[in-house]
């Protein structure tokens, strides 16, 4: 590639990931969400050149880190030739505009990183809907920070006195916008409950677990369908259905996968999603049996699922990657916690037949359950 040519691509953001570790978290925990974050920053094309780590009981409510860090930060910045500043936490209006006019960078934090990769996912209608209003009930109350500079409209005679700022019109603009999305969305949810009702007769697995398990992977080797199956962050954000590959009264679903410290923007505006995970009548908790960090993201898994009103759901753990698992210390760890999860590779296929047979008792336990609440009750009365 000629040099000149070179100088006219789009250049990377580099970036310096600022993080706050608190007591209630812990060094451990806070380096594994910072390096998460480097991972999401790094999937939405930024280049993360370094991080800067503060111990603290609790934010500062102006300017996130403290001045002295802030002034560390400014340093980091100039030597390193960043332009852009990621907060691991998400940040109020007042912190992102202090530290933007401090910093003279832009600034932006985790939630900001995870919608915008969400937008670059997403590719139906409603995975767009959903994005757009997630984004805009994010930006809606700091609107503030980003317009430090009000315009009137018009001028001239008769255009004295309060008037309309241009904050104030697109404040306006943003909430008509979103009342727009919340009745696109309830449409679709309807459409959505609709189709459920529909598939009533069939027996309904749901795959959840951590970004990156597998499971786009494991749904194409239970079905039998080609999909996306990518290393990619959030590679699945539509939801997908499909039939069993070897039995067509079973039905699996796939959808978002999950990660810590997502927005709670992403919960309201995914519902119309997420209620395919509430309707599955099993869920398959898919995770990565060689990742070091898999016993951890099982935690933060079964934290959302409580969250999301799922966790007394039947569920099967599912150890997926065995054939990457298998020469790691990891997975004897993992077993010791979840001595009833089933081993799988997708990939090779292996555990997949055994997953399979242990689904379809899933259904004749359900089958049998629905057919002694559906019995006629007898009376002994005479």
């Amino acid at each position: 590639m000629s040099q000149s040519l070179k100088s006219t691509l789009p250049q990377p953001e580099k970036a310096i990931l600022i993080a706050c570790e608190y007591a209630t978290k812990g060094i451990v925990e806070t380096k594994d969400s910072i390096r998460e974050l480097a991972e999401l920053a790094t999937a939405t094309g930024v280049m993360v050149m370094d991080q800067l780590i503060q111990k603290r009981q609790q934010p500062d409510p102006r300017t996130y880190l403290g001045s002295g860090k802030i002034s560390e930060l400014k340093g980091m910045l100039k030597q390193q030739g960043g332009s852009l500043v990621i907060a691991d936490d998400e940040l109020t209006s007042t912190q992102l505009r202090t530290v933007e006019e401090s910093l003279q960078v832009k600034v932006v934090d985790r939630s900001q990183v995870i919608l915008d990769l969400f937008a670059a996912r997403a590719q139906s209608r409603e995975g767009k809907i959903q994005v757009e209003l997630a984004q805009l009930e994010y930006l809606l109350p700091r609107l503030a920070g980003s317009q430090r500079r009000l315009s009137r409209l018009g001028g001239g005679i008769g255009t004295r006195g309060p008037g309309e700022t241009k904050l104030e019109m697109d404040r306006r603009l943003m909430r008509r916008r979103i009342h727009k999305l919340r009745e696109d969305l309830e449409t679709i949810r309807k459409e959505r409950s609709l189709l459920r009702r529909g598939r009533k007769t069939f027996f309904l697995v749901s795959l959840l677990g951590y970004t990156n398990a597998g499971k786009s992977a494991l749904f194409e080797a239970l079905t039998g369908t080609e999909t996306l199956v990518s290393s990619q962050l959030f590679s699945t954000l539509d939801p997908k259905i499909r039939r069993a590959r070897t039995d067509n009264g079973i039905l699996f679903s796939d959808t978002v996968g999950f990660i810590r410290k997502i927005p709670h923007h992403l919960f309201t505006a995914f519902r119309a999603t997420l209620e395919e995970v509430q309707d599955a009548d099993l869920l398959l908790l898919v995770v990565d049996g060689s990742d070091p960090r898999a016993s951890d993201h099982l935690v933060v898994a079964k934290e959302l699922m409580i969250e999301l009103e799922i966790s007394s759901k039947p569920m099967i753990t599912v150890i997926n990657k065995l054939d990457l698992a298998g020469c790691s210390q990891q997975l004897p760890l993992l077993l010791r916690t979840q001595p009833s999860a089933l081993q799988v590779s997708a990939l090779t296929g292996e555990g997949v037949d055994r997953l399979m047979s242990e689904i379809k008792l899933e259904k004749e336990r359900h089958r049998s359950d629905m057919a002694m609440t559906n019995a006629p009750i007898r009376s002994n009365i005479t």
